[in-house]
């Protein structure tokens, strides 16, 4: 529980047979005398099913903060009394926080760990950094209820893939601040496969096309390992070309460890200490980092000729700022 004076807890669900039911039931259990909701309501208002489950939620949140949470989010006791400081600003309309991978003994989760604690982090991080460009991570942002309906509330939402991103454009429209907090969390990634992860590389690429535009290419040059063996590919194979790409996989992976120590020392630091029960990423797994590196290069293309996505077992067309229509063959 959060070490904060006032808040409630809705658990949204579409339907009683969610095995994440008897977990919520367990916790509203747990604890009796906490303000906890365990909402099972069916919805069906658009196309992004992550916004179904939460419109119900939404309709009936009585306080002005909201804060969506995924379920695979973990955090400690201070959490919400951290991102509730930069409220105090009038002018922040959304908070949003880094995912640190953890977990997971999936193929797909160990790449999955490798492309959030070094492309997501390190992207995100350097371009709100150095660009002043902020980004929002869906599983974990707060905002008030009032700027929201300002915007036409979750409803505006529901037939956008990126909901996170369109919810960041519409409030900076409004001029509002967006905040990537320095409060780290922990994105616990459960035992996915591989074909999963790599429909997951293809939906995020389609995003970062349909929203960023010509601003796309650039990703495919800040692919240091894939640009580095392309020269293996198109020429004949050499000691200088293999070295050379042999070369920047190395400093890749020792680049990949840097930061991720620099994660875990800054967890350390926030004190983020909870029981030993999740799997922490190990830094062996970053030797597999040039591969996927390479993985993502080679889908970077798929966005370009490609218009379809697969999201939760439902196929979709996608176009600008990830809107979503009804895809049937």
């Amino acid at each position: 529980m959060q070490d904060y004076p006032h808040y409630e807890i809705i658990f949204s669900l579409q339907d009683h047979n969610d095995p994440a039911y008897k977990v919520a039931m367990k916790i509203k259990e747990k604890y009796p005398n906490r303000d906890i909701t365990v909402l099972v309501k069916r919805c069906e208002a658009g196309l992004n099913p992550k916004v179904n489950n939460l419109l119900p939620a939404y309709e009936m949140a009585r306080f002005e903060y909201i804060l969506i949470s995924d379920s695979d989010v973990f955090v400690d006791k201070n959490y919400l009394k951290e991102i509730m400081k930069y409220m105090e600003d009038p002018q922040v309309g959304l908070v949003s926080n880094v995912y640190w991978g953890v977990g997971g003994r999936g193929v797909g989760c160990i790449f999955d760990n490798i492309h959030l604690n070094s492309f997501v982090i390190g992207g995100v991080c350097f371009l709100d950094r150095f660009f002043k460009e902020t980004w929002t991570f869906g599983g974990s942002m707060l905002t008030r209820k009032s700027d929201m309906e300002s915007i036409g509330g979750l409803t505006a939402l529901k037939d956008v893939l990126a909901e996170d991103v369109i919810l960041r454009n519409k409030m900076k429209k409004m001029d509002k601040k967006i905040i990537l907090s320095s409060y780290l969390i922990e994105k616990i990634n459960e035992d996915r496969g591989f074909r999963e992860y790599l429909n997951r590389l293809i939906r995020w690429g389609q995003l970062r096309w349909r929203i960023g535009g010509v601003r796309y290419f650039s990703e495919l040059f800040t692919n240091s390992v894939f640009i580095a063996y392309l020269p293996i590919l198109l020429w004949a194979p050499s000691t200088l070309t293999i070295s050379f790409a042999i070369a920047v996989s190395s400093l890749k992976i020792i680049g990949n460890i840097y930061l991720d120590s620099l994660v875990r020392g800054e967890r350390a630091y926030r004190t983020m200490r909870h029981e030993p029960r999740i799997v922490q990423f190990s830094l062996w797994w970053y030797l597999l980092s040039p591969l996927n590196d390479l993985l993502m290069g080679i889908i970077w293309f798929i966005p370009l000729f490609s218009n379809t996505v697969t999201w939760k077992g439902n196929s979709f067309r996608i176009s600008k700022d990830s809107a979503l229509s009804q895809y049937k063959r």
